[in-house]
């Protein structure tokens, strides 16, 4: 690993980290929070997954998390939200490609080289930071949007790897929307059936943890009927008793203002399970 970026913040140390991803076949960048607690012992790791667009930096610019991960004492860490590189195929569009891996193993080509999300965020980068850093074993994750979904997918998918899980904005029901589904036909095929276990709302009825869902939606986001529709993923917690809490967030859209009024509440939230 090469330390790209290194900065004091709210007593504890702000870096990211650039390191080659066996999985992903590529250069990748991680951020990582490590807060005063890291320097006398070992802490709990809170993993961020972003939407659309991102990459590394823009939760540990815009969310204003540090602070609240030095009071808990959590690491955050937060990977970029794709493969990158020349070598690593993309796509014209913001929603597909490069920014837009949606935390899925790809089957079809030409991703499925490259784009394996979900076994970088769920094992290696993991075990990358757990060897390197002042880390237990205890793992919670949390996301906005396109990363919202990949948190709620995560946690479904690997029961007894994290203790928490939240989202903000998250995509409940990607096979159902236009996102999902452009995403979904490209890197899994036009076979809809396998589309179902990457997406939340169908996990729950097979979930057999019932790791309790804390999601924050603004009703103001403008992709809220279109894209995300969290009313999907009640009705099917509702269905089978999976413990969920969706909190409607009356004036908030889908952005970065929206999350840094609320992260406090979302790290609390993992704080009490880590």
């Amino acid at each position: 690993m090469e330390r790209i970026e290194h900065r004091a913040c709210s007593g504890g140390w702000q870096d990211v980290y650039r390191h080659r991803s066996e999985v992903l076949g590529c250069e990748m960048n991680f951020a990582i929070y490590l807060p005063p607690q890291a320097a006398a012992r070992k802490l709990p790791v809170l993993y961020w997954l972003s939407g659309l667009t991102c990459n590394e930096q823009n939760f540990i610019t815009k969310a204003g998390a540090q602070r609240y991960a030095a009071e808990h004492g959590i690491i955050l860490v937060a990977p970029d939200t794709s493969p990158r590189g020349d070598e690593v195929a993309d796509a014209e569009g913001y929603d597909l490609g490069k920014g837009a891996g949606f935390y899925l193993n790809a089957t079809e080509q030409p991703w499925a080289k490259h784009y394996r999300m979900h076994d970088y965020i769920v094992d290696e980068l993991p075990a990358l930071i757990e060897a390197n850093f002042p880390a237990t074993g205890a793992r919670g994750i949390s996301g906005h949007s396109m990363g919202g979904h990949g948190a709620l997918v995560v946690a479904l998918r690997n029961p007894g790897r994290y203790r928490s899980v939240s989202a903000f904005s998250p995509i409940v029901a990607p096979s159902q929307v236009p996102w999902g589904e452009k995403a979904f036909t490209a890197y899994l095929g036009e076979d809809r059936s396998t589309w179902l276990q990457w997406d939340a709302s169908e996990l729950v009825a097979l979930a057999s943890e019932r790791l309790p869902l804390l999601v924050d939606q603004g009703d103001a986001d403008d992709f809220l009927g279109g894209q995300l529709q969290p009313q999907r993923l009640q009705a099917a917690c509702e269905v089978v008793g999976h413990p969920i809490e969706l909190r409607m967030q009356p004036g908030y859209d889908h952005s970065y203002y929206f999350i840094a009024s609320f992260i406090g509440d979302h790290i609390a939230h993992h704080a009490e399970a880590l």
